[in-house]
């Protein structure tokens, strides 16, 4: 019989076969991959986690960072640390948790941020990619589009809480990235996505921020550094008005209905 192999097995089995193969060793690899980074996992209740596991583990990449930056290799196995500023409604696995002390600091559902590296982000050619206007040479507000340095940043509360110094702008992307707001003797950033530039009093233009109140803008995360943001900072400060969305005021966390 034309394309028979055999007495029961033929061509279209065979590829079958070879399908079937292949899809396992795909199932099988990207199991693996998925495996790089926070694995293994940890039980909700306890925390414990097996130390040794073995199942799907991938061989050690190395990534070779950028801007003499060093490797990393992963999986490393290495476990976050930082204490879980929160308390757990009950002990089953699954049960929700509520945050102590400041909910906008305590680092939980929308005000979680990731342990980034504590370097800035870097353009193609090595240099900070998100900085001040008053430090970014050959770039401007564009003309015709409203200025913000100068202008009131009113909070959801309806209060001013304080005034833009300066905009922090991405090099790479030609964007506003922050607003650096001076509150009272701190200079804070500001993400522009939490941003709404409107209308106010006295047909005066000011800068609207749903997330947090004016009072809640005392404690944003700060920059270690003048002039500079790490990747870690824009993870705290984003978390932070992240954070506001749902625990700035205390009817936010209730229902709708």
């Amino acid at each position: 019989m034309t394309g028979s192999l055999g007495g029961s097995l033929d061509v279209a089995q065979m590829v079958l076969y070879a399908f079937w193969l292949f899809f396992a060793g795909l199932l099988w690899y990207l199991r693996q991959e998925d495996r790089r980074e926070g694995y293994p996992l940890e039980e909700d209740a306890t925390g414990r986690y097996n130390k040794n596991p073995f199942l799907f583990i991938p061989p050690k990449k190395t990534f070779v960072l950028p801007h003499g930056q060093g490797a990393k290799q992963v999986p490393d196995f290495v476990r976050d640390t930082r204490p879980l500023s929160a308390k757990r409604f009950a002990k089953a696995p699954g049960s929700p948790i509520e945050p102590l002390g400041n909910p906008l600091l305590a680092g939980i559902g929308p005000g979680s941020w990731a342990e980034r590296a504590e370097h800035p982000d870097m353009t193609a050619h090595g240099d900070p990619r998100i900085v001040p206007l008053r430090t970014a040479a050959g770039f401007a507000i564009a003309e015709g589009e409203t200025d913000p340095r100068g202008l009131s940043v009113v909070a959801c509360d309806g209060k001013v809480a304080g005034t833009v110094a300066d905009v922090w702008v991405d090099r790479s992307e030609h964007l506003i990235r922050y607003y650096e707001v001076a509150v009272g003797a701190r200079h804070v950033l500001l993400p522009n996505n939490f941003v709404v530039i409107q209308t106010g009093r006295g047909n005066r233009r000011q800068l609207y921020v749903h997330a947090v109140t004016a009072a809640q803008f005392a404690d944003v995360p700060a920059t270690a550094q003048d002039g500079i943001v790490t990747l870690r900072e824009e993870d705290k400060i984003a978390a932070y008005f992240g954070a506001g969305l749902l625990y700035a005021v205390s009817d936010r966390q209730e229902s709708l209905l």
